[in-house]
């Protein structure tokens, strides 16, 4: 038997699979019942694990499980986000970079089956100015996520600053509720295979129309 392991496996190992059942439990915890709401006490038992002090001690703070949970989901997002701006790179369409917004967190979904917990942990999240912050900064370190900004803002009608801000707030919010209401038929038995393709083609024909209807109220 070589140095450091035990029986049933390495302990690196195990402290990577406590952690990870950890993660998915606070996860599943946060999008039930709300971050505030659940203890680090809860999440250790929920989680089987006898020491209500495991969540500290493999996460620190709330603020960083928050964060751990975020990061957990970045990679494959970004991995469908690098395909869709390398589609849309060029492009003055606003729906090919629309896409590149809505289609990565559809697919990602997708891909985790059913039951998941991500979107609606998301809608969780952005309901609270001070973690939806941490979103953001988790969100903006996505190069594919910098470049798709760029690109989308090149090709946007010429509308005043505060309708711009309100109407990129406006595809934020259809797109964090839908799925999160997607997520929930899905974890009540909806069993239709297209549903997540379908709900990403209505969002973004949905955004496209917020960003190119007529701004009727203009500045004073």
């Amino acid at each position: 038997m070589s140095a450091g392991t035990v029986t049933g496996g390495t302990r690196p190992e195990r402290g990577g699979a406590t952690r990870e059942l950890i993660l998915r439990t606070a996860e599943r915890l946060f999008a039930e019942h709300g971050v505030y709401t659940v203890s680090n006490r809860q999440i250790s038992e929920a989680a089987g694990q006898g020491n209500s002090a495991a969540v500290g001690y493999h996460f620190g703070t709330k603020t960083d499980l928050v964060r751990a949970i975020a990061r957990s989901h970045a990679e494959d997002v970004e991995r469908h986000r690098a395909v869709l701006v390398a589609e849309a790179f060029g492009s003055a369409e606003t729906r090919d970079w629309v896409r590149g917004l809505v289609v990565p967190i559809t697919a990602h979904l997708a891909e985790l089956g059913s039951p998941t917990w991500w979107a609606r942990f998301g809608a969780q999240v952005s309901t609270d100015p001070a973690l939806h912050r941490i979103a953001v900064e988790e969100s903006l370190d996505s190069p594919s996520l910098r470049l798709l900004l760029e690109g989308m803002n090149r090709c946007l009608p010429d509308i005043p600053p505060e309708a711009r801000m309100r109407r990129w707030a406006m595809g934020r919010h259809l797109t964090v509720h839908l799925c999160a209401e997607r997520e929930r038929e899905m974890a009540e038995g909806a069993t239709d295979p297209s549903g997540w393709d379908d709900l990403a083609a209505d969002l973004v024909d949905a955004i496209v129309g917020i960003w190119h209807a007529p701004v009727s109220r203009r500045p004073s």
